[in-house]
């Protein structure tokens, strides 16, 4: 997903709350179905003064929202390098994951290897690595890399799942990482993969596109990343279904989930899903077919919102949100029936 970013200037009054709880966080189920959402607007909406509240109207901090009313158990959280603004930096993603964590909810970082977002259309490579050989690139990708995880390792933070680049449907850092520019791309990716586990050997590294329902687009990157050495332990997917077609688009996901499994051998996470926050029944419906159909394959390891807590509009114009007026709709209620 990608956007244009309208964000306010970093001021003393507007400061990231580090939220450090002295008691021990309860222990994540690691291993089941993930029931995610990537919040990774969350403290830049807190600084604007955005906030949550459940059911009953009570005020409620966003993760514990999600994990108490709509079944959510793991969060997916967008790391840039150097952004322009103090979102999504490294620091900035320490933050969210620490309260991720003192909530007992699983943890999948994505990294874009960009100063802003990467998707399709989008993947410019970090403007500190422009001038870089693919060598020196690939080493930066490590120490990137290293040094995100190495930060969570010491709060005894482990998340469960890595992206290696978002939406890299022709590749990542272009004009160098290009899918049409030799083994880059592959080796780009392998580095990263290599220092995932460098640090965390049991996490298991993702390569996600777009368009889950498009399969040419997967088993072009894959079988490229197959034939070219790249590593690889699962395919993420990004899904946005209409309201009007979903079952279609549901169809065609999960077919493919089956054939990519059969390709590759390696499971499906559905990284990215989200419909119009005025469908949420649509929307209910959807996750809440997907979810069953996809786990009756074998293959699919879960499904992450995108940006649920998001308001209409928010931030350029994202309207797939499913909370209203800071309360969640029934749209997630898929993730607990």
């Amino acid at each position: 997903m990608q956007l244009t970013l309208l964000m306010p200037a970093c001021t003393q009054d507007s400061p990231v709350t580090d939220p450090r709880q002295a008691d021990p966080a309860p222990a994540a189920e690691r291993g089941t179905f993930a029931k995610g959402a990537d919040v990774s607007w969350l403290t830049q909406m807190e600084s604007e003064g955005i906030t949550f509240s459940n059911g009953n109207g009570i005020p409620t901090e966003c993760m514990q929202l999600l994990k108490e009313e709509c079944g959510v158990n793991a969060i997916r959280l967008r790391v840039w390098v150097n952004p322009a603004e103090r979102w999504n930096n490294i620091e900035d993603v320490l933050v969210k994951a620490r309260r991720a964590h003192s909530l007992g909810l699983r943890l999948m970082i994505d990294f874009h290897l960009s100063d802003t977002w990467a998707d399709p259309a989008h993947q410019s490579i970090p403007a500190a690595w422009s001038a870089l050989s693919p060598a020196q690139t690939r080493d930066a990708v490590k120490a990137h890399v290293g040094r995100m995880l190495s930060l969570l390792k010491q709060y005894d933070i482990e998340p469960e799942w890595v992206q290696i680049g978002n939406e890299t449907r022709l590749g990542m850092m272009w004009p160098m990482g290009n899918l049409d520019n030799g083994s880059n791309y592959a080796e780009l990716t392998s580095a990263g993969y290599d220092a995932v586990k460098e640090i965390f050997p049991q996490a298991q590294v993702i390569v996600h596109l777009d368009s889950g329902d498009q399969l040419g687009l997967y088993t072009r990157v894959f079988d490229y990343l197959r034939d070219s050495g790249g590593k690889f332990d699962m395919i993420g997917m990004s899904l946005y279904p209409d309201a009007g077609n979903w079952q279609a688009t549901i169809d065609a996901c999960v077919n493919n989930i089956n054939t990519l499994y059969q390709r590759y051998g390696v499971p499906v996470m559905v990284c990215e899903i989200g419909m119009d926050y005025d469908q949420p029944e649509a929307c209910r419906q959807c996750i809440t077919a997907l979810m069953s159909r996809g786990q009756a394959t074998g293959h699919l390891q879960g499904i992450f919102y995108w940006e649920p807590q998001a308001p209409a509009g928010y931030n350029g114009g994202y309207n797939k949100g499913c909370f209203d007026n800071g309360k969640p709709t029934q749209a997630l209620e898929a993730f607990t029936q």
